[in-house]
């Protein structure tokens, strides 16, 4: 099905020619020329498929902004995100214990650093139990979107904390309330709340009738270790979510530690790990981040849409095959 962007329709389909399957994908520019693709291997072919199909919104997003005036004396619309309106070096000292403000993530198309270990981290070494679930998760980039158990890439479902930390790190918003702190993901339009006033982590989560019910962004606090670094802490994580993409697992009783440090006016850097020591032999460092400011404060909407999703699944991902091996897919 072609959709339009802008001046220009991309197109996929998937052929089948004799007992082969192939993947071919194209664009339509609008004034009668085509490229196009071809791809015989049906891993390769369904990610790709796949990718098209997340990736349309940021697609739509660049190609918008390029054609906006280039110009600085040029008006430009405060209601709209523009990737190549960044902010000029570090922008001097930062105020002293503030996040607040809207920050470009490695993902947003603002040439922000990209982070060290953090998406598609490596893990330390796994416990019995570890192993157990770590081998019942098929990820994508191993299994194809006709393979994978992953819950967020075939249905949509919420990636969870600490993975919507670390995927699909686009942009987010930071607002503070005297006992609270929220952070306001892009992705999924997602928002967490870590409570600043002085309480403790439950230590109650899921354990027995009177229990807390496990969230999929866990119980956070937070508080200021100095000027620069703000510290949130947070456990309670409901178990059906992947702590990273590429199917590491977590328990209910995961501690996870993130460190914000404002390194400057326009520079905020995010450290984080996790013990869980029911599933790992040591402390899980979950990586690095960079975030930096942007100037007009404003981002994109992104989500996974569950209705293009099956579709894209019903007519390529999964005729292209999957792996026999994998368990029944989890909603």
């Amino acid at each position: 099905m072609p959709i339009l962007l802008e001046q220009q329709q991309l197109w996929c389909e998937a052929r089948i020619d004799g007992r082969e399957l192939w993947s071919i994908c194209g664009v339509h520019d609008g004034n009668g020329k085509e490229d196009s693709s071809k791809m015989r291997n049906p891993l390769i072919g369904a990610i790709l498929g796949l990718g098209a199909m997340l990736v349309l919104s940021s697609v739509a997003s660049a190609q918008s902004a390029q054609s906006q005036p280039k110009q600085g004396n040029e008006v430009r619309s405060p209601w709209k995100y523009y990737p190549m309106d960044r902010a000029v070096g570090d922008g001097g000292p930062a105020k002293k214990r503030d996040l607040t403000g809207t920050w470009a993530g490695p993902g947003s198309g603002a040439a922000v650093p990209k982070g060290t270990n953090a998406e598609a981290p490596t893990g330390p070494s796994f416990t019995p139990l570890g192993k157990q679930l770590y081998d019942q998760n098929k990820p994508i980039g191993k299994y194809s979107p006709a393979g994978t158990n992953d819950p967020h890439t075939r249905y949509c479902d919420p990636l969870g904390f600490p993975q919507n930390m670390t995927n699909e790190i686009r942009g987010m918003t930071i607002a503070t309330l005297p006992d609270r702190t929220f952070i306001m993901i892009q992705y999924m339009d997602v928002w967490r709340e870590i409570w600043t006033d002085g309480r403790a982590l439950p230590t109650n989560v899921a354990s027995g009738k009177d229990g807390l019910d496990p969230k999929v962004n866990g119980y956070s606090v937070g508080r200021w270790e100095d000027d620069y670094t703000f510290v949130v802490d947070t456990t309670g994580l409901d178990d059906s979510t992947w702590t990273t993409k590429n199917g590491y697992p977590h328990t209910i009783d995961a501690h996870v530690q993130e460190r914000f440090h404002r390194d400057s006016k326009n520079d905020l850097t995010l450290t984080m790990t996790m013990d869980d020591p029911k599933l790992y032999t040591k402390q899980f460092f979950l990586g690095k981040e960079h975030f930096r400011w942007i100037p007009n404060q404003m981002v994109d909407d992104f989500t996974c849409i569950p209705s293009q999703v099956q579709q894209y699944l019903k007519e390529m991902g999964d005729p292209a095959g999957f792996d026999p091996n994998a368990p029944q897919q989890r909603r």
